[in-house]
């Protein structure tokens, strides 16, 4: 009997995800954190990880796995070298949530640009506070790493006749040419744009990647969002831009910790917006993500290797 176990609360309860995993009869068990999943890993054959970290230490109590799947695209809380080192391939999803968290970048974008929340509260308190908001079309959107989802929220972007900036580490020339996008080095972006949306992985190559000397290069009142990993934003520095002005707005859904500490001072203050973790939590792409994963647990089990093997090079 194969005997799948999950750290992530969306696999296998949206759309055709749970049907088809009771069709294929395996045993399916969930953990809510790592002290769970520890507890079970003993028995899995399979481990598809939400956000709690896989450390080679992790592995050592799963002497009956034979892979780690991430219901999701971010892999930065899987030691992939260690999962190497056991002989255990990797896989993600790639693309398969990509419009549901660029739709909610510009959902967010546009609760700043209009006091969504602010109007919302005033009107359920009893009150009536107006206040003049900005349009989106015209605005300067710049986009930290143009992957699946940043070239979808490009599009979304410029559908609203957005002005779109982009850096990253590897150029997508077409996309560029075809889209209107303009590559620019960090610092100019930054320089330039009235709306920066963060898409880039965590790990430590991206730690404080938005710190108080990438804040004030942001020209006075820059909106910023947060929809990739908590440590790539300091939420120091961002209270400190906010009280001063600096930042006109701060939207996040990725926190270092989660749930997050709500006694920072960032989290106190008017203009900054706040989601948890719920970038990629629509139906569709809870689908879209769960098909995959089953579709990769099932060609293991047949003995094949994935195409979305991350680490199958090493694998040999």
């Amino acid at each position: 009997m194969t005997v799948v176990l999950t750290t992530s609360p969306g696999f296998g309860r949206h759309g055709r995800v749970p049907a088809r995993i009771e069709a294929e009869g395996w045993t399916f068990l969930r953990a809510a954190d790592a002290a769970e999943m520890e507890a079970h890993l003993p028995e899995a054959d399979y481990l598809v990880v939400g956000l709690v970290p896989v450390t080679a230490a992790v592995l050592a109590k799963g002497p009956r796995l034979k892979g780690v799947l991430k219901h999701g695209v971010g892999v930065d809380n899987i030691d992939i070298p260690a999962c190497t080192a056991a002989g255990l391939p990797v896989t993600n999803t790639p693309a398969a949530n990509a419009d549901a968290v660029a739709e909610l970048a510009m959902g967010l974008m546009f609760a700043m640009a209009r006091f969504i929340p602010q109007g919302h509260a005033s009107v359920t308190s009893g009150g009536w506070d107006r206040r003049i908001g900005t349009q989106l079309g015209g605005k300067v959107l710049g986009i930290v790493g143009l992957g699946n989802i940043g070239k979808r929220l490009a599009r979304l972007a410029r559908g609203l006749g957005m002005e779109v900036l982009a850096t990253d580490r590897v150029e997508d020339a077409a996309f560029a040419r075809d889209c209107g996008v303009t590559y620019l080095p960090l610092e100019e972006l930054l320089a330039r744009a009235d709306y920066v949306s963060l898409h880039v992985f965590g790990g430590a190559g991206n730690a404080a990647l938005i710190d108080d000397r990438a804040l004030a290069r942001l020209k006075p009142g820059a909106r910023l969002v947060n929809l990739a990993r908590g440590e790539v934003v300091d939420l120091d520095a961002v209270a400190r831009a906010l009280e001063s002005g600096q930042l006109g707005g701060v939207a996040i859904d990725a926190y270092v910790t989660e749930p997050p500490d709500v006694s920072h001072p960032v989290f106190a203050h008017p203009n900054a917006v706040f989601t948890p973790h719920s970038g990629a939590d629509t139906l569709e792409a809870l689908e879209n993500v769960g098909l995959m994963v089953i579709e990769d647990i099932r060609t293991l089990i047949a003995g094949g290797r994935p195409a979305r093997c991350l680490n199958a090079a090493e694998l040999g």
